[in-house]
């Protein structure tokens, strides 16, 4: 049940993240930094095969998929990575 809960939240998490960076950019808010941050937390998860997702049990299968979307996430900042990973683990 708890492993449930957890995938249920990163993945609703991962939504928001997307749906914020569309929002900025269709909503001619479109600095520079956000892509910027996508572009490196992406190329950081990819490089060091971090998957976020496989790590609590929910594992694409295409491959880099799941270390794409942990980027995003990564992307967000710090802070909010560590409140997903505080959720996940009652830290």
């Amino acid at each position: 049940m708890t492993n449930d809960i957890s995938k249920i939240l990163a993945i609703s998490t991962l939504i928001e993240a997307i749906i914020s960076y569309i929002n900025c950019i269709f909503c001619g808010d479109f600095p520079y930094q956000i892509i910027l941050s996508i572009i490196f937390g992406i190329l950081i998860s990819v490089c060091y095969k971090l998957d976020i997702f496989a790590m609590i049990g929910v594992k694409s299968g295409i491959p880099y998929v799941g270390c794409v979307l942990s980027g995003i996430l990564l992307s967000r900042g710090a802070n909010y990575l560590y409140d997903l990973i505080g959720k996940f683990t009652n830290f």
